[in-house]
């Protein structure tokens, strides 16, 4: 016979062990797995590219006279392009700096940065320079006066500005950031590459935005001549080579093949996207290609970059690819 405190003590143990059983069965048991559905990202086909518009844009900057740092002519084209940009719906900054020329002068220069949806960290930046070299020092005749530089700097700003007014009217799923350089080209003939590019590495070391970046960057150089060839710039390749392919292959993609060649040329000693590549951005280079020369267009700094060389069908070529690049990003 169990005594009664003997009995009690063994239902205890007998319920306590249970417990443990139960709680132990519990845990052992395989757990539902719960299945979270990925949100399918709608495609957007791509606006068509709107050459006149750009080569508008190309000229207006044109007509206003060489946009020479420090002159009206550059003043007025700054408020023209930061009041065509809020006019398409963008966030316009500009941001301003001083900086010293090589030969000793100070300029106040205009970094004009415009942007669509900056809250999104998806993001893709197109960038140019708009200013102009205050001398055509590549040509024989006249090379200490101004010329209009159409090409060099206007045609990708022309594109630039056709694309933002494209991505307000049709709304792409990532953020788009044109930022158009100033004082690209006041640098030293044949001298110190970093007197060239003043706009971009003033931006690199003072970003707009602290820890600003992007999924990627393209820069526009000379971009609207006539049967342009834009080979595969060896400092694009070193840098960001997965965006030179992603960019190059869309423009074959797309019937374009023709103006972006699959060859690789090392030509291009300094230019903006080598400081938005420092700045933590991987950002390549389109920029035209002499294959007589091995060198940039036979206009490059002389007074022959006027309206008369800006093509509309190398604005389509370029400013499509882009297009069909930034919609086809999620």
């Amino acid at each position: 016979m169990v005594q009664p405190g003997r009995l009690k003590n063994k239902i205890q143990l007998i319920i306590a062990v249970s417990i443990v059983l139960f709680i132990s069965s519990c845990g052992t048991e395989p757990k539902e797995k719960v299945i979270v559905p990925e949100v399918e990202v709608k495609k957007i086909p791509a606006p068509d590219f709107n050459s006149d518009s750009a080569y508008s844009y190309v000229k207006a900057q044109v007509d206003f006279g060489p946009r020479i740092p420090g002159s009206s002519a550059h003043a007025r084209c700054a408020d023209y392009l930061a009041a065509k940009l809020r006019s398409f719906g963008m966030n316009v900054i500009i941001q301003k700096g001083t900086v010293q020329t090589f030969d000793k002068k100070q300029f106040s220069l205009k970094n004009i940065i415009a942007s669509y949806k900056p809250e999104l960290q998806s993001r893709i930046m197109i960038c140019s320079h708009w200013d102009t070299r205050p001398w055509a020092d590549s040509d024989t005749k006249d090379p200490d006066k101004p010329f209009d530089s159409a090409n060099d700097g206007p045609s990708g700003v022309g594109i630039g500005m056709e694309i933002a007014r494209q991505v307000n009217l049709k709304n792409p799923n990532i953020g788009v950031d044109i930022i158009l350089f100033d004082m690209e080209d006041y640098g030293e003939s044949g001298g110190d590459e970093n007197t060239w590019c003043l706009g971009s590495q003033y931006w690199s070391k003072n970003l707009h935005i602290p820890n600003y970046t992007a999924n990627f960057g393209v820069l526009l150089d000379m971009v609207g001549g006539a049967n342009a060839i834009f080979p595969k710039e060896s400092n694009s390749v070193e840098f960001a080579s997965a965006v030179v392919n992603k960019v190059w292959k869309t423009a074959n993609d797309i019937g374009y093949g023709n103006y972006f060649s699959s060859q690789t040329k090392s030509f291009v000693g300094i230019d903006d996207h080598i400081w938005v590549n420092k700045a933590g951005v991987p950002c390549i280079d389109i920029i035209e290609y002499n294959q007589a020369t091995g060198g940039f267009g036979d206009y490059h700094h002389k007074h022959s970059d006027n309206m008369s060389i800006i093509d509309k069908t190398t604005l389509k070529a370029v400013g499509q690819t882009l297009l069909e690049v930034i919609y086809s990003e999620k």
